[in-house]
């Protein structure tokens, strides 16, 4: 792996291939030189189509394990794992044996060089652990709890997990969310970032939501697609009350 003049990066498409190619076909994504998805790429209503569609962008994409991935790998190897949501346990059942070693593969984190930034470190909770939550608000003292064993030459974390934007200066690191492609939170529309030039770039695509819930409808099998519809299509969580649900799993005292 080279040194990249300009990195696209996204997370959480969680099996919504109509956002993808939403985001896909966004300019500054297109154009970049490589493009970072960070974590939990199927678990939703459209999980074959959506690995496929990634597979198809060859060695431009670097994919990052998600917590939802490595839940779906071990719901397809018949390992015990604890009772999983409907939609995970679902696409799970759908995926082939290639899809199952290309999720199982993996890595986490993931390290890709970018002009200007030097080494980035991408990873899908935090770099200490796949499931931790990180917010925009997290006090330093839990960054620097999932920072505690990253290599001191990186000095900019890309992680996903919590589905909202942001861009913040957390013990002497940058750390960017792009925020969720999938299932957005706090807005409507799919989120994106770009790294180039020294410069860090938050964007998101305008979809239109009644189509991408009529495309999904139309070709999904998963039994609960309309309630996933409303749930994270139609309409979806306020950043307050995203903050409000995510923030003690951060270690926040309430």
């Amino acid at each position: 792996m080279g040194v990249f003049g300009s990195v696209a990066v996204i997370s959480d498409i969680h099996g919504n291939l109509p956002a993808l190619d939403s985001v896909l076909s966004e300019p500054l994504v297109a154009n970049a030189d490589a493009l970072v998805v960070a974590g939990d790429h199927a678990s939703g209503p459209q999980p074959t189509e959506v690995l496929d569609r990634l597979r198809s962008l060859g060695d431009r994409a670097f994919l990052v394990a998600g917590n939802a991935d490595r839940e779906m790998v071990n719901i397809a190897r018949g390992r015990d794992v604890p009772i999983p949501d409907e939609v995970t346990a679902w696409a799970a059942s759908r995926l082939s044996s290639e899809h199952v070693t290309m999720l199982e593969v993996l890595p986490h984190p993931l390290v890709v060089n970018i002009a200007g930034f030097g080494q980035v470190l991408c990873c899908h909770g935090s770099p200490r652990r796949i499931d931790d939550v990180v917010l925009v608000d997290s006090g330093l003292q839990r960054w620097q709890e999932v920072f505690q064993n990253v290599d001191p030459n990186i000095k900019t974390v890309v992680c996903g997990h919590t589905h909202m934007p942001f861009v913040r200066l957390a013990s002497g690191r940058l750390v960017i969310n792009p925020g969720s492609v999938g299932m957005p939170y706090g807005r409507k529309d799919p989120s994106w970032a770009i790294l180039s030039q020294r410069k860090v770039t938050l964007g998101s695509t305008g979809v239109d939501s009644d189509d991408v819930a009529r495309r999904i409808s139309e070709s999904s099998r998963f039994p609960g697609v309309n309630h996933w519809i409303r749930d994270y299509v139609l309409g979806r969580p306020s950043d307050v009350d995203v903050i409000d649900a995510f923030g003690p799993m951060d270690g926040r005292s309430t």
